[in-house]
């Protein structure tokens, strides 16, 4: 099985290179690769995880195709063979684990949803009772179901932790009406995908989505979206609050690097087989649970 943990398309202009994603730039498109590199804590592991990438890709495409009528998206295509021609001679390493997608002007805001209350914000609820000023009812479990799902938005920080900020830091950076339009438009995508997730056996507790304008500025859904690495999936048949839930998600790497005396700065620690082989599972069974099918490698 090959891994890519890093690629150098040097005839290709290298426009960023993120946490998961290399980013390659042609003058109307960007070229997206998922690689199979993973982080936790905003610090990349040294490992590749087998086949992230591919089910990374493949489980955007997926979203972005299915939620085309609620918002606009990047997408043009992943079929490599529709790539510019500098593209075509990495097919190989394209194949499956990347797209074509249209530039867009990102918006400096993650748009997040919260259906159930973890992570972060069960943090924030503890000191507080609120989740980026939302008031909450009192005495919550953790991971307890919110009466609705809230819009609680972070930064987008280049380095180090996003951070959570209320409402008005949107209108305030944004205007209102994009701020406005930003956020009924994360609560209608959660919404719908809760709504498809619950008949797949998946809760969708909480997610994030980002956006940018095209060069029409016309507010679309650019980057992942619902994948494994942006969402907190959890299996339904085995959900209570109060307790630890089934993760489909980077869950078992953080509960791992939780485990050791690491201060979460780099280098990171080294990720033994063992642990390898359980996140490779568990993104397998979030592809085979959410598109319905087995996850082909080939």
């Amino acid at each position: 099985m090959t891994t890519i943990y890093k690629t150098n398309f040097e005839d290709i202009k290298l426009k960023n290179r993120g946490k998961v994603r290399d980013i390659y730039e042609f003058d109307n498109f960007l070229l997206f690769v998922a690689t199979d590199r993973i982080s936790a804590f905003d610090v990349v592991m040294n490992e590749p995880i087998p086949s992230k990438g591919k089910i990374l890709n493949q489980i955007s495409k997926f979203w972005l195709t299915k939620t085309k009528d609620i918002i606009a998206n990047h997408y043009i295509t992943d079929d490599v063979r529709q790539y510019p021609s500098a593209c075509q001679k990495y097919a190989d390493v394209l194949d499956g684990r990347s797209m074509l997608v249209k530039k867009c002007k990102p918006l400096p805001i993650e748009a997040i949803v919260r259906g159930y209350i973890a992570g972060s914000g069960w943090k924030e609820y503890q000191k507080t009772q609120s989740i980026c000023g939302i008031p909450l009812p009192e005495g919550l479990q953790e991971f307890q179901k919110l009466p609705e799902p809230i819009y609680t938005p972070s930064t987008k920080e280049e380095i180090g932790h996003d951070i959570n900020v209320n409402f008005d830091y949107t209108v305030n950076l944004l205007g209102q009406e994009l701020a406005n339009r930003i956020k009924e438009t994360s609560l209608n995508l959660f919404k719908f995908a809760s709504s498809y997730l619950e008949g797949k056996g998946l809760i969708l507790a909480d997610t994030k989505f980002e956006f940018g304008l095209d060069n029409n500025g016309n507010l679309t859904l650019i980057d992942e979206v619902l994948t494994p690495d942006s969402s907190r999936f959890w299996l339904s048949e085995d959900y209570a609050p109060g307790k630890p839930q089934y993760n489909f998600d980077k869950q078992v790497l953080r509960d791992y690097l939780e485990s050791l005396a690491w201060d979460k700065v780099p280098p990171p620690p080294p990720l033994p087989p063992e642990i390898i082989n359980k996140i490779v599972e568990k993104y397998k069974e979030a592809f085979k649970r959410i598109i319905g099918k087995d996850f082909d490698e080939n």
